[in-house]
C-alpha cells in the first residue's frame, strides 16, 4: 500500500502541480460558488479553485498533503477560502446537494459515486479524471489496473447527468512516463434541451 504521507514529505509527488488544463479551460462557463476537491493531495485544484473565488472544501486522508495544501494556500492569500479536511473518502459522509462544483483528480471513487453526485446542488458540476488501463505501457498511475478504469467505464458512471466534455487519451510525459487518463466533465441536470458551454480548444 502507498505511504502517502512519506511520498508528500519526501516530495516524491509533486508538491505544486498546476490543475487539470481542462478543468480550468471550461470554469469560466462553471458557476462560482461552493466546490469540493476530493483526495486533494497537495492542493493540486483545490489551491486553484480558491484562487478563483470558490469556496473549498478539500478532504485527503493525509495529514502530510493536506499540510502542503494549507502552506500553498497561505503563500497564495487564499487559505481563508480552504477548509481542510482529514477523512478517508471510502467512509467520508458527503452533505446533500451543497456544492457547486465537485472535482476528484487522479483517485478512483467510483464506488462512492451515488453519494458524491448527490452532493451537487441542481445545477452543480462535477470534473473527473482518472488514469485507464491500457494495451501499451503507461508507467504513469497505479501499478495494478485494479485501480484504473476501463474504457467507458467512467463515461457510463456519468450518464445520469448532463455529460458535456468526455475524452480517453494517452500523453506523452517527462523521463517516458507515459499516462492514459479520462476526463468527464458533467452538470446535475436532465431533460431533452440543455445548454452547453464551448468546446474547450486546449488554451
Amino acid at each position: 500500500m502507498v505511504d502517502w504521507d512519506e511520498r508528500f514529505r519526501t516530495g516524491s509527488y509533486p508538491q505544486a502541480p498546476d490543475p487539470s488544463p481542462v478543468l480550468a479551460g471550461y470554469l469560466e462557463d462553471i458557476p462560482s460558488g461552493r466546490a469540493l476537491d476530493i483526495a486533494t493531495g497537495t492542493g493540486r485544484n483545490a489551491v486553484f479553485l480558491a484562487d478563483e473565488g470558490y469556496a473549498v472544501d478539500a478532504i485527503d486522508q493525509s495529514r502530510e498533503g493536506l499540510a502542503i495544501t494549507r502552506e500553498r494556500a497561505t503563500e497564495r492569500g487564499v487559505s481563508g477560502r480552504l477548509n481542510l479536511v482529514q477523512a478517508d473518502v471510502s467512509s467520508y459522509e458527503f452533505p446533500r446537494e451543497q456544492y457547486d462544483l465537485i472535482t476528484i483528480s487522479f483517485f478512483r471513487a467510483l464506488d462512492r459515486f451515488t453519494d458524491i453526485k448527490e452532493a451537487l446542488v441542481p445545477g452543480g458540476y462535477l470534473f473527473v479524471e482518472h488514469h485507464l488501463r491500457s494495451t501499451e505501457p503507461t508507467p504513469s498511475g497505479p501499478s495494478s489496473d485494479r485501480y484504473r478504469f476501463g474504457a467507458n467505464e467512467l463515461l457510463r458512471a456519468g450518464l445520469d447527468l448532463t455529460v458535456l466534455y468526455y475524452d480517453e487519451s494517452t500523453e506523452e510525459r517527462p523521463e517516458d512516463k507515459r499516462r492514459a487518463s479520462v476526463r468527464l466533465l458533467a452538470r446535475k441536470t436532465t431533460g431533452p434541451e440543455q445548454s452547453y458551454p464551448g468546446r474547450w480548444d486546449g488554451r
